[in-house]
């Protein structure tokens, strides 16, 4: 397993994390997952096995029970890996459990470290992103829990580019615990994260944690164009993070599955192994129904695409840039510096 550093933060994370959103099985998230604990205990050994240090919760997945089955499986192990939980969405029927307010943070955090079973949280990430709440609120707040040691890192997720930067802006300028990861959607069916939030963390010195790979499932290799989508499937139940552009995203299939025949893997793993091999990338959050899908995806650790690999799938891949990149691309390449020009193929 490869390990890269997180953000600025000088620890050390597997370039594969596990996320257990799978875990639990209750309302919504029934159609990701229905993990138990004696399963999940297996799921954690096979990614201990494989060299993974970072596991990936929220407080939100199936009311809190997806933490309670990872402090549970976790054991012994809790002090050999990091863990990452989120907060910010509803919990609970009260008007104020939910967002990013001082009381709202404060509840949640001693709620995932109870379910946690655990006395702090290694990566403590904003799930989403809190208008009605002023930004130096939610900074102090996070900044105490730190201090208190409760919490080691903060991070966000689902952010927009202009979000993130403020936040970042405020931490610093009142000398407060900046944000040192974002989590966020990446695949090759969804590559908008390269236009302004690569060039900003790779700047900024924020980790990437890239979430959804497989784009839900689609580029696993179950979906041909034309025909109906497998039962009982996560994308048939809930249907495609994003937009996918459906003649790119068949095209860009194919080409992946060209590219995994001629490895003898899966194209689940080529898939994983492109966005691990972006730049900015800290580690990619992979999650399973089952051990075989697990066993398959942390597979991916083991190899990388060749520099002609990522080539192919980048030019199959690539939507047409919006402005004002297009404008860049046309007029202005010779005075971008990297990484934006690296967006500008």
């Amino acid at each position: 397993m490869e390990f890269r550093f997180l953000g600025r933060t000088g620890v050390q994370v597997s370039a594969i994390a596990f996320g257990t959103m799978t875990f639990g099985g209750l309302g919504r998230f029934q159609h990701c997952g229905t993990v138990g604990e004696e399963e999940a205990s297996r799921h954690i050994r096979l990614c201990l096995d494989a060299g993974v240090n970072l596991f990936d919760t929220a407080d939100v997945y199936s009311q809190g029970r997806s933490e309670e089955i990872l402090g549970q499986a976790l054991g012994r192990h809790r002090d050999d890996i990091l863990v990452a939980t989120k907060m910010h969405c509803a919990i609970g029927p009260g008007v104020n459990d939910i967002g990013q307010s001082r009381y709202h943070i404060v509840r949640a955090c001693e709620a995932s470290l109870r379910r946690l079973n655990t006395d702090r949280i290694d990566l403590y990430q904003m799930h989403g992103y809190d208008g009605h709440t002023d930004v130096m609120e939610t900074l102090r707040a996070l900044d105490d829990l730190v201090r208190s040691g409760k919490v080691r890192y903060v991070g966000c997720t689902e952010f927009s580019a202009w979000h993130l930067m403020k936040a970042l802006g405020l931490a610093d300028s009142a000398h407060l615990t900046r944000f040192a990861a974002l989590q966020s959607y990446y695949s090759l069916a969804g590559r908008e994260l390269e236009y302004e939030f690569v060039p900003l963390c790779l700047d900024q010195g924020v980790g990437i944690l890239a979430w959804s790979p497989l784009a839900g499932g689609f580029l696993t290799g179950k979906y041909r164009a034309g025909q109906p989508d497998p039962p009982n499937t996560r994308r048939r139940n809930m249907g495609d993070p994003g937009t996918i552009d459906q003649a790119r995203g068949y095209e860009t299939i194919e080409v992946l599955e060209a590219i995994a025949a001629e490895r003898g893997v899966s194209a689940a793993q080529a898939a994983i192994n492109y966005v691990r091999g972006k730049p900015g990338v800290t580690s990619v959050v992979i999650g399973a129904r089952n051990e075989d899908q697990l066993a398959d995806d942390l597979a991916a650790a083991q190899w990388s695409l060749s520099a002609g690999e990522m080539d192919r799938l980048d030019k199959v891949s690539q939507a047409p840039l919006p402005y004002p990149y297009w404008n860049q691309q046309r007029f202005n390449t010779g005075r971008m510096s990297w990484p934006e020009a690296a967006v500008m193929r």
